[in-house]
């Protein structure tokens, strides 16, 4: 099986088509992280007088320093190096989860015609570190896969549909559960479909270090001084947030910024890391990622939603050893805010697990 990767690139250039050299940003992403340019070097395997080459190569080229050195504490990154590292983080946050799923497809197109018979498994998914935890794991033991990132909505209708065997999807623990699943229902077939628990997952505020605006709950987004960043209409966590908003008794208008949309959760993290919006909502796991504050509001269940047939096919069942196995639990409890527990990996029926599908007639398809 053959791996398809596509990674976001891009540059500086002068008018004259002069432009930064390649490994220049990588570089102080790499500082960033580890804190100085030594480690950083020794991270990248790049020798000390070649890295210095590119960042005097970048000053020149754009007229201002890059790294700050100080006697006794090493190198440091300029306000410009900042934004740099800024912006490669904030286009890697908002295109990765596309690009994913473009080389997911194209990895199975290419695997369709290189194997003869292809476990080919195709996953429609609303975007979350468990499940693409679960796709690196899939592509490890060799199934082939199609992961196609979606809102929730459009998952479960895929399946419904037959455009996917298996469907992503998360529901609020609690006071919210009912009408979480009452926003799926239409797609719910409870006597010809299973669930698969994957984790639990933490939902919250996201804020700068420090937390300077004192936001400490749902209510404060009314705040006029509060630039709040929010996840496109559609999306499970936007629902979710209006859910919320509502139980405050906060007007959506009132909330300065929720109009403004990011398409990921690590897109929303990035956004308040850069200084552009004071608190976002999403998981933790981004947040932790970008060091920003984070305040838990709500915890979700994420679940894939697949048809009972499918139960009995070589790539679902080889799917279901990996979510059972111990390597990936032990993955999914290394993310911060998720959680395996003792419904990972479990088929159950949709009735029991939600009560108030009971009761609904049987669904024509």
């Amino acid at each position: 099986m053959h791996q398809v990767s596509i990674k976001p690139q891009w540059t500086i250039a002068r008018p004259d088509g002069t432009a930064l050299a390649e490994r220049t940003v990588a570089l102080l992403v790499s500082v960033a992280e580890h804190g100085s340019l030594l480690k950083a070097c020794q991270a990248m395997q790049v020798s000390y007088r070649h890295a210095w080459q590119l960042i005097r190569k970048g000053e020149a080229l754009l007229g201002a320093p890059l790294l700050r050195m100080e006697r006794g504490k090493g190198s440091s990154l300029s306000p410009l190096a900042e934004k740099l590292v800024w912006a490669d983080r904030r286009i890697a946050a908002r295109l990765s989860p596309t690009l994913d799923s473009l080389a997911s497809e194209l990895q199975a197109e290419i695997d369709r015609v290189l194997m003869s018979v292809p476990p080919l498994l195709r996953i429609h998914a609303s975007h979350g570190f468990a499940v693409e935890t679960l796709h690196d794991a899939l592509g490890r033991a060799g199934i082939v896969t199609e992961l196609r990132y979606c809102n929730s909505t459009e998952a479960v209708a895929s399946l419904h549909m037959g455009g996917c065997e298996v469907a992503g999807f998360h529901v609020p623990v609690g006071e919210f559960e009912a009408e979480a699943v009452a926003h799926y229902a239409q797609w719910l077939a409870p006597t010809s479909q299973k669930l698969i628990g994957i984790a639990t997952r933490r939902l919250g505020l996201m804020l700068a270090k420090g937390d300077p605006k004192k936001v400490y709950g749902i209510k404060d987004l009314a705040r006029p001084e509060l630039r709040f960043i929010n996840r496109q209409s559609g999306s499970g966590t936007r629902f979710l947030l209006d859910l919320l908003l509502n139980k405050e008794g906060v007007d959506p208008a009132r909330v300065h910024g929720y109009e403004q949309c990011e398409l990921t959760h690590a897109a929303v993290a990035a956004y308040v890391a850069s200084g552009m919006a004071d608190v976002g909502f999403g998981v933790e796991t981004p947040a932790r990622h970008f060091k920003l504050d984070f305040v838990p509001i709500q915890t979700e269940r994420y679940f894939l939603l697949c048809e009972e047939r499918s139960l009995d096919t070589p790539a679902v069942r080889d799917m279901l050893a990996i979510i059972q196995g111990d390597e990936f639990k032990a993955a999914v409890n290394r993310l911060p805010g998720y959680q395996a527990n003792e419904a990972t990996g479990v088929v159950s029926e949709l009735r029991p697990t939600f009560p108030t599908l009971r009761g609904r007639a049987k669904r024509r398809r």
